[in-house]
């Protein structure tokens, strides 16, 4: 395709790639400041800009291994079109808003993959799946909130043993401070992993109409853009979401929030190092039954939790469907 030609719908696929950046950051503010709107200790408008500032900042801290991944490590470059990308897109786009109307916390992750994984089989069939970066992936959506889920309980047990002796007035005291950290060590975690996922769509989409030249990068104006849309999306909230997170799976004290967003930042850390494009999502709601499940097992509501996960493993497949009609509409024309 000749460059010069595909601009103007190259700028335009990068205004929906960047929206989809936006939506992300409305869907999934509820990850970052869930815990610490529910225990009080910042007000929502507060809140929001405090995990929008640590958002925005997330690459400074984190290599780009994550844009790696979701460039060249879910479907072949090679295949790449703007059809496929807007296709993508659109499947992630359209899932997020029903999820986001419904306040279910799906993953924006998984609808990003799941639109890539439909366009790219509506164009060629399996051939075009990078097997070993997927299966990296789906793995992922069970360890994320598992590994997320035991470091905030060991957490929460190791911090009830160290403040046995203190008194509540005292413990929610300290926890109250320690959470602006905790809050913002999840922020960072969380612009990092799931910022990086729409710097890959836009870099391979680059990469694929010639703009990148022989090798793939991503360009730090694309960090730059990416950064900023998904820090802005995070300043508009998405208080259903937070409701759900905050206090519906189960009631949190500072105490417990503190062990739930520093077991997610970890398990967030670990992962953007590794390039694994998780779920923060996945991650931050294993982390929260982790600590009810901590005071005790009937603190969790597990109907909700269950729903939850159910909705986890209908992202994917949900979003792969939307993008491959989308797909197969525009190759029509």
């Amino acid at each position: 395709m000749d460059a010069t030609l595909a601009l103007p719908l190259l700028i335009a696929l990068i205004g929906i790639a960047l929206f989809f950046d936006f939506l992300n950051g409305l869907h999934d503010a509820a990850n970052s400041i869930a815990t610490i709107v529910s225990t009080r200790v910042l007000r929502p408008q507060y809140a929001v800009a405090w995990a929008a500032f640590f958002n925005f900042i997330a690459f400074l801290f984190f290599g780009l291994h994550v844009a790696e991944t979701l460039g060249k490590g879910i479907i072949d470059p090679q295949i790449v079109s703007p059809a496929v990308i807007f296709a993508a897109l659109m499947g992630a786009i359209i899932w997020n808003i029903i999820t986001w109307h419904f306040g279910i916390p799906s993953s924006s992750s998984h609808a990003l993959i799941g639109g890539l994984v439909g366009a790219g089989l509506a164009k060629t069939g399996f051939s075009s799946i990078v097997w070993s970066g997927l299966s990296k992936t789906v793995g992922a959506i069970f360890l994320s909130p598992m590994i997320g889920f035991l470091l905030a309980l060991f957490l929460m047990l190791a911090v009830a043993w160290i403040f046995v002796r203190q008194t509540p007035f005292a413990v929610d005291k300290t926890f109250r401070v320690l959470q602006f950290i905790s809050a913002s060590l999840y922020s960072l975690g969380h612009g990092g992993n799931d910022a990086q996922k729409t710097m890959g769509i836009i870099a391979v989409l680059l990469f694929s109409q010639g703009y990148l030249g022989p090798e793939f990068h991503v360009p730090f104006w694309v960090v730059i853009s990416c950064q900023s849309a998904m820090a802005l999306g995070t300043l508009f909230g998405g208080w259903k979401i937070v409701h759900t997170m905050g206090s519906k799976i189960t009631k949190l004290n500072p105490m417990q929030g503190f062990c739930a967003e520093t077991g997610g930042a970890l398990t967030l850390f670990g992962a953007t190092w590794l390039g694994i494009p998780v779920s923060t999502t996945h991650t931050i709601t294993g982390a929260i039954i982790g600590v009810g499940a901590a005071k005790r097992t009937a603190a969790v509501r597990w109907g909700l939790a269950g729903n939850i996960v159910i909705a986890w493993f209908l992202t994917l497949p949900a979003a792969a469907i939307i993008s491959a009609t989308f797909y197969f509409v525009i190759a029509a024309f």
